[in-house]
């Protein structure tokens, strides 16, 4: 098969094609790649009944394949998350404590506990984040929700939904990453039964996490993609 254009190509497949050129060099030209993850519960690694298996949660998950593709890269996965925190609060102290890590890709994470807040309000503190990542040039990619058993996937509707199409708006008006957690489970529902995903109705088991950092691992493959 004959190489696609990059016109052609997703926006994975491109996004960070100068940090991926950085992941080959060898030691002792190469240098240490931050990978930072803001947003709640889920990025952090909560499981159920307050338990966290943070080394089994997505952001560690994503180092696990990075280093393994790249075996000769020096990543370090950040958490800046914290359980039950939504957008606003993490806008707030996000230049002090998420900027000081010196992020090359930067993930963010809350439509779940934005629900309380709304659409309006969320998309405030998100834009904020967005801005103020890229003035200071960190790659930017942002995830849709990952599931919530207690509404229906399959509704428009949902407040989950809603959020999720807030963030496929932002991802578009500012050119960054998205990774669509949302659509990806959604579809998975089609055939089996979320629950088997899931290690409580609002947070997804490893199982889950694997799931999601496969979806962020799309980022970091090697494309076919070519310039013209």
């Amino acid at each position: 098969m004959a190489n696609e254009t990059i016109e052609d190509c997703p926006h994975s497949a491109h996004y960070l094609d100068s940090l991926k050129t950085e992941l080959k060099v060898k030691w002792p030209n190469n240098r240490t790649i931050n990978l930072v993850f803001h947003g709640h519960s889920v990025p952090t690694g909560y499981t159920t009944r307050g338990v966290l298996d943070r080394i089994n949660a997505y952001p560690y998950r994503t180092l696990k394949k990075v280093n393994d593709f790249y075996p000769y890269s020096v990543v370090n996965t950040i958490t800046t998350s914290i359980g039950g925190e939504q957008a606003e609060q993490g806008a707030k102290r996000f230049k002090e404590e998420v900027l000081i890590y010196k992020p090359d890709v930067l993930f963010i994470d809350y439509a779940l506990n934005d629900r309380k807040m709304g659409v309006e309000r969320a998309k405030v503190a998100w834009e904020q984040m967005i801005k103020e990542a890229l003035e200071y040039g960190t790659k930017v990619i942002l995830l849709t929700p990952t599931p919530d058993t207690r509404e229906d996937i399959a509704s428009n509707e949902s407040p989950l939904a809603k959020h999720s199409e807030l963030i496929r708006d932002l991802a578009n008006k500012y050119k960054v990453g998205l990774v669509d957690s949302y659509a990806l489970f959604k579809k998975l529902a089609e055939t089996e039964p979320l629950e088997g995903y899931m290690s409580q109705s609002n947070h997804i088991n490893m199982k889950g996490h694997q799931f999601v950092a496969d979806a962020i691992f799309e980022y970091f493959k090697t494309s076919n993609c070519t310039k013209n």
